[in-house]
């Protein structure tokens, strides 16, 4: 099997330009709304804001390599990195390194790429890990660092990167060309171009013993912020998360070719699709504060209890609807009083009510 970076033209990408056009004057005008859009938004919501969005991605982008993190402790070490109140836990290594990590995203998102930065990063990363030999470095084992599955007497390989004695001229080459490629630089790229040439790039160089895809989504992060002159925010770990698989096949079609349209047109869609999950977060954190403010004075201790709890959900709401039983076991109720506090919440339309008996389900009043 030839890998792209065997190719003799390596790492010389190519692609149609004319077939991305449109995507990227898309990504452009998204954004401009949804800068318009957080501007409608108080400081006290900013705030939850970023801490939602970052939260959930330093979890999804976790979970797609198949990690599992707590959202609470991710969520109170971020909030503790930006100086709001926290519950003062105790956040294991993993959830702080990947807070740490996303913070560290957040501030410097504007400077030049540096292996110092990466090197920072994965550090975080690995925080708490005490099974690799390299942490806060570039792998050094001779051993091919192959991405596999399958049983081991019969393994599929999707794919092998370069070998670690390679890596060092192979960073120093991407760094060049990730600055190069910046807005204000010399050799500058449109937005999404940049970004995704710079994702696929990375992970097939894999210069780490772990950490890879989390890093390399972290750089391309780093490309749109530096195209919008401020953090983007958006859940592109999150989109990638809900079609993994899809992400992976992509991928893999394109590591033996230099020829990267197909790679460059999935990346593309999956950030507009990831700029509209936050554009309907935003919009329903405004629409949620115009409902909570009309409606706050008329709940009880209850209710508001579990209206503040559904908002936490997010625009996707519980899976499945708010029932009896979520109410009962948030407050604690018998479920007389939750059925009559339901149906007070339903007659003020903070909550519209669907199906019978045990299929009744709740939703927030608010149209999306």
């Amino acid at each position: 099997m030839i890998w792209n970076w065997q190719k003799k033209d390596w790492p010389r990408f190519r692609y149609d330009k004319g077939l991305l056009e449109a995507l990227e004057a898309q990504f452009l005008h998204k954004s401009g709304i949804l800068i318009g859009s957080y501007k409608h938004i108080n400081d006290e919501n900013k705030g939850i804001l970023i801490v939602d969005l970052m939260s959930n991605e330093a979890l999804k982008t976790s979970e797609i390599e198949g990690e599992l993190l707590n959202r609470e402790s991710l969520q109170s070490s971020i909030r503790r990195n930006f100086g709001l109140d926290t519950d003062n836990r105790k956040i294991p290594p993993a959830e702080q390194g990947i807070a740490e990590m996303m913070i560290d995203l957040y501030h410097t998102f504007s400077e030049p790429l540096t292996q110092k930065h990466l090197f920072a990063w994965h550090a975080m990363l690995m925080n708490g890990r005490r099974d690799l030999d390299n942490m806060g470095a570039y792998r050094t084992h001779e051993d091919p660092m192959q991405v596999i599955s399958g049983a081991l007497h019969h393994p599929k390989i999707h794919f092998e990167a370069p070998p670690s004695k390679e890596l060092l001229h192979e960073m120093n080459q991407f760094i060049t060309w990730f600055n190069d490629a910046a807005p204000d630089a010399d050799k500058p790229l449109p937005a999404l171009t940049r970004a995704g040439i710079a994702h696929l790039y990375f992970v097939c160089i894999h210069p780490f013993e772990d950490g890879n895809g989390r890093i390399g989504r972290a750089v391309c992060e780093r490309a749109l912020s530096q195209s919008l002159k401020q953090p983007t925010l958006i859940a592109l770990s999150h989109i990638i998360s809900k079609h993994k698989k899809a992400y992976y096949n992509a991928l893999e079609r394109n590591n033996k070719t230099m020829e990267i349209t197909d790679w460059l047109l999935y990346f593309a869609q999956t950030v507009i699709k990831a700029q509209e999950y936050t554009q309907d977060t935003i919009d329903f954190i405004i629409k949620k504060t115009q409902l909570y403010d009309k409606i706050k004075e008329q709940l009880n201790e209850r209710q508001t209890k579990v209206i503040a709890r559904v908002f936490r959900e997010g625009p996707e709401g519980f899976k499945g609807g708010l029932s009896a039983e979520n109410y009962i076991r948030i407050t604690g109720t018998s479920r007389a009083t939750a059925t009559r506090d339901l149906q007070d919440l339903v007659d003020m339309d903070v909550l519209t009510r669907s199906g019978e008996r045990k299929s009744t389900r709740y939703h927030l009043n608010i149209k999306q």
